[in-house]
């Protein structure tokens, strides 16, 4: 059922379901949503909605996010992870409607600055449910964190702990978690990997200085210690790096019960699931990620005589990168030597990743069959930067032309939520599909939102 939040449009009109083609069509969309349905014009329907109707009806670019595949992904999780506290990391993506799919499926939130904090609580996001991170939390986000309830924060560095402890009312008391650094190389590039020594997160275990932070917030009375967190990386494809990280993290829960008597009843082992953006790439098994977790973390407690402390798991891109569905118009395509250039109405103002972790996408023509052959091409943005590209290099069809459309499949994490306004471009629009209807979540950033914050000559 499609839901509308107070304050919203009622949902727009049903779109007629397209026509589906038979269903040998349907492996080329292994990495779209589950609902994802080639029809007999080429056009591609998600949640029962045309995309070439979407596109038509909210212009281009724009952002489709399946309603459906974001609550069935919060369905498996908690399915794979039971007696766990599965907590959506809101980097990924944030808006008030999927703040309201998360929080009713039963998820708790990850946020990282005052401001993700108070949209989320606003918004009616449960601060209790709320955990917050960051490797450099300013006066105000803790101060924020203080003032809303938030039920964690998350100590990164020896110095929020007498930072945090000052801010603190005599009387009162605030729930934290120390976040080490296991020593674990894990990530698909090297700027996503957050578990190994020498990065900017975390305390580590090697050198002494987890313990080291442990010691001092249990003396801080205004503290209190419950538990240990630890995040190595993004888009990781197998379970292995956990398992490592666990049982060291677990060695160091060891340490403190024989070091200070205490069993810390709390583990948070992070997020960084991969998922496949491309047909054939590997994306990790969320359901035998959480059954081998759970026998390693009972297996490594029982050998250190402590009791298991409940588990936390944090997904961002895993619960809503593949349920996104971002749509371009070709303006231009332009053979330059032996490369083809295929020009489109986006670029890196809405979807930096290409150029900061060297992301391939698998972009697909939509809105007509084409009978041309593939040819080579890579797909660029608008912006003045040699480095605006989308997919370099992917198969398109050899016949493609200014006003086709081009739509790019998992797109719903770390899209919107790292773009920009460069060259004043405004941010595209978040649309909501399900049961054959789409309505705006996020409209589309104009010329005025931009030009109203210069205020001054």
């Amino acid at each position: 059922m499609t839901t509308t939040l107070p304050g919203q449009p009622p949902a727009a009109p049903a779109v007629p379901h397209p026509a589906p083609v038979p269903s040998g069509n349907t492996a080329s969309l292994s990495v779209w949503p589950a609902s994802a349905r080639l029809t007999a014009h080429g056009d591609v329907a998600v949640g029962g909605v045309s995309l070439v109707e979407a596109a038509e009806r909210f212009g281009t670019p724009v952002y489709l996010l399946d309603e459906g595949e974001v609550r069935e992904r919060c369905r498996t999780y908690l399915r794979s992870f039971p007696d766990t506290d599965v907590v959506y990391a809101a980097k990924a993506f944030l808006c008030r409607a999927l703040l309201h799919w998360v929080r009713e499926e039963g998820l708790g939130l990850d946020v990282c600055s005052a401001g993700e904090l108070e949209f989320a609580v606003t918004a009616g996001f449960p601060p209790e449910r709320i955990v917050l991170h960051g490797n450099a939390k300013s006066p105000q986000d803790l101060e924020a964190a203080l003032r809303l309830g938030v039920g964690r924060i998350v100590i990164d560095s020896a110095w929020e702990i007498a930072r945090l402890s000052a801010l603190i009312p005599d009387g009162a008391r605030q729930k934290v978690l120390v976040r080490v650094v296991p020593g674990v190389s894990a990530g698909g590039h090297a700027a996503i990997r957050t578990g190994t020594e020498h990065q900017k997160f975390g305390l580590s275990i090697t050198d002494g200085s987890a313990r080291h932070a442990v010691a001092r917030i249990l003396d801080q009375p205004r503290l209190e210690l419950v538990g240990l967190h630890c995040h190595i990386g993004s888009q990781i494809t197998t379970a292995k790096p956990y398992l490592t990280a666990l049982r060291r993290v677990v060695g160091l829960l060891a340490q403190i019960r024989q070091q200070h008597g205490i069993a810390l009843p709390e583990l948070d082992l992070g997020g960084g699931h991969a998922v496949a953006y491309r047909p054939g790439e590997a994306a990790l098994d969320i359901p035998s990620l959480g059954a081998r977790i759970h026998r390693e973390l009972a297996a490594n407690c029982a050998a250190a005589g402590i009791p298991v402390p409940r588990l936390s798991v944090e997904p961002g891109r895993a619960l809503v990168g593949p349920a996104g569905v971002a749509l371009y118009r070709v303006l231009a395509v332009k053979q330059t030597g032996d490369r083809t250039f295929v020009a489109v109405d986006g670029g890196m103002s809405d979807n930096p990743r290409p150029a900061l972790y060297g992301v391939r996408y698998a972009p697909r023509l939509i809105g007509r069959r084409s009978t041309a052959g593939p040819r080579t091409a890579t797909v660029v943005g608008r912006h003045c930067e040699a480095g605006d590209v989308l997919a370099a290099d992917v198969p398109m069809p050899g016949d493609i032309r200014p006003g086709d459309l081009v739509a790019v499949p998992v797109a719903g994490a770390y899209h919107l939520s790292m773009a920009s306004s460069y060259n004043a471009v405004g941010r595209p629009p978040v649309v909501a599909v399900a049961d054959s209807r789409a309505r705006l979540l996020v409209r589309r950033e104009s010329l005025a939102d931009i030009s109203g914050r210069d205020i001054g000559l």
